[in-house]
């Protein structure tokens, strides 16, 4: 189990460029949660990051999307929120945001 805190890119919860950072999963779509504490379980398969269309004039849909693997979330049911590794040094929390508001079980873990 590896314990991990994190917080937004670039203070907006954006990577680089303009797309929110987001995975599919399970048939869902999850989306970045910013400065929450979590632990990092057992793989759980493969989720995928789709293209990013922020580039005008350029085609980012002609590169298909990037797989990663999702790890479960300690404490949290993996419908609600998974872990990915978004970069070699650094993985993020995804959850479920139905209607744009975060599930209580992951608001739960957010500091401040």
């Amino acid at each position: 189990m590896l314990t991990v805190a994190c917080s937004a890119h670039g203070g907006g919860g954006e990577a680089g460029g303009s797309c929110a950072i987001a995975a599919t999963y399970g048939g869902r779509t999850y989306t970045q949660v910013a400065n929450v504490d979590f632990t990092v379980g057992k793989a759980l398969g493969t989720a995928e990051f789709p293209p990013c269309d922020d580039t005008p004039g350029h085609n980012d849909d002609a590169v298909g999307t990037e797989p990663t693997t999702a790890y479960a979330v300690g404490g949290l049911n993996p419908r609600i929120a998974i872990a990915v590794r978004y970069t070699s040094d650094e993985v993020m929390l995804l959850a479920v945001q139905p209607g744009g508001s975060l599930p209580p079980e992951v608001k739960a873990l957010t500091r401040g």
